[in-house]
């Protein structure tokens, strides 16, 4: 539906292209606001086309030498070859793509998608799972406000329960109950 891979392929693909070119990579972790509201509003199928619109905006983002992927619901992630001085102007235009209405038969449909970026050079790792951590902190530090949050190294220390950002929903930790 997205023309996305999923989430083992993406993390497989992101790995092979963070390994030939960790320097110039950009990593961006994008979620979608107010789904929910989205497909109680105007159904299932306009949910279904926010996805989409979300999979094939950031796929052309990342190029023919990027990789973009699904990771849930309404998560997506792409992994970038872009060199350094061109990165900001890049996540500019990222960022008003993203905000474009979408096209639904006669209506327009509002989007807005929260958006987290990592690099080497600024978290300081070329792990993926630590980019993606970095990203995924930076985008919900930033969710609703429509503008895109730069992973800073702090970012990447976010503590982690199974494999998940800690606060994220499903992340509770859950104590036994006492006798």
């Amino acid at each position: 539906m997205t023309g996305t891979w999923r989430r083992e392929a993406f993390t497989h693909r992101a790995q092979r292209l963070l390994g030939r070119r960790p320097h110039d990579v950009v990593l961006i972790l994008a979620d979608a606001d107010h789904f929910k509201r989205l497909n109680d509003d105007f159904g299932h199928a306009a949910g279904d086309a926010a996805l989409a619109a979300i999979g094939t905006r950031l796929t052309a983002w990342a190029g023919r030498h990027g990789v973009t992927g699904r990771l849930g619901r309404d998560e997506f992630a792409a992994l970038a070859p872009i060199e350094p001085r061109h990165q900001e102007l890049r996540l500019d235009h990222l960022t008003r793509l993203m905000a474009r209405p979408i096209p639904y038969g006669e209506d327009r449909l509002p989007l807005a998608v929260s958006l987290g970026a990592a690099t080497l050079a600024a978290v300081g790792s070329r792990e993926l799972p630590v980019l993606m951590r970095a990203a995924d902190t930076a985008m919900y530090e930033g969710k609703h406000t429509g503008r895109i949050v730069h992973a800073r190294p702090d970012h990447a220390q976010t503590s982690t329960i199974n494999g998940r950002r800690q606060g994220r929903p499903g992340t509770a930790t859950r104590t036994a109950p006492t006798p």
